[in-house]
């Protein structure tokens, strides 16, 4: 897939708010500061697109990003950062789980997760609710230029075998890296095949 125009088109936390779903929409999340501005640059081309930012829990609020006038890159808060107060989190997780759960036009969500790390039992947990939920998603494994391609080989397979006690099957995965750009075709090869298939869904608009 060429990438001829990536733009930012709102900032939500009203679900009510969001643009009608009649485009097909990937949404992007994990851990803060797990690269996810970064990758998203990356994959796009245009190194502002997604704002990144040294201070993990800096999206805070559902982006969405318009792709080639044809599909939506949406970016949601990172899970799991502490500083924020606990009421906050309780309405960003509802907000999330609402977002992710309701959407009609949501196609796949792209979970990140740090290739450096062994499996965390947050990533497990939210792959397992979005496994219960029936919602497709893919695992992006990020940063993979940080250390060797076995050390990263060995996190990953250390991560698929956690989510084989809960799942029958382990989702599609992609190995990526925003420095060197690894993965990022493949990724966007991955979002082509489903556009292909998009059917508009019948909401209440």
């Amino acid at each position: 897939m060429i990438i001829k125009s990536a733009e930012f088109i709102c900032s939500n936390t009203q679900i009510s708010k969001l643009p009608p779903p009649v485009k097909p929409e990937y949404a992007f999340i994990g851990r803060s500061n797990v690269g996810k501005s970064s990758l998203i640059n990356m994959m796009m081309q245009k190194k502002g697109l997604a704002k990144t930012s040294q201070t993990p829990g800096k999206t805070q609020l559902i982006n969405h990003f318009l792709i080639n006038d044809n599909w939506y890159i949406v970016d949601l808060p990172g899970y799991g950062y502490a500083r924020a107060s606990k009421s906050k989190k309780a309405d960003w997780d509802k907000f999330i789980h609402t977002y992710l759960d309701k959407r009609e036009s949501l196609q796949c969500v792209m979970v990140l997760i740090d290739s450096r790390l062994e499996p965390q039992k947050i990533d497990l947990e939210f792959c397992n609710w979005l496994g219960e939920k029936g919602l497709s998603f893919v695992m992006v494994f990020t940063k993979a230029d940080k250390q060797s391609a076995t050390k990263t080989d060995i996190n990953v397979a250390k991560f698929k075998k956690a989510l084989m006690e809960t799942f029958e099957e382990v989702p599609q995965y992609f190995v990526t890296s925003a420095e060197t750009q690894l993965g990022g075709d493949d990724i966007l090869s991955f979002i082509s095949r489903i556009n292909q298939q998009f059917v508009i869904p019948e909401f209440n608009g």
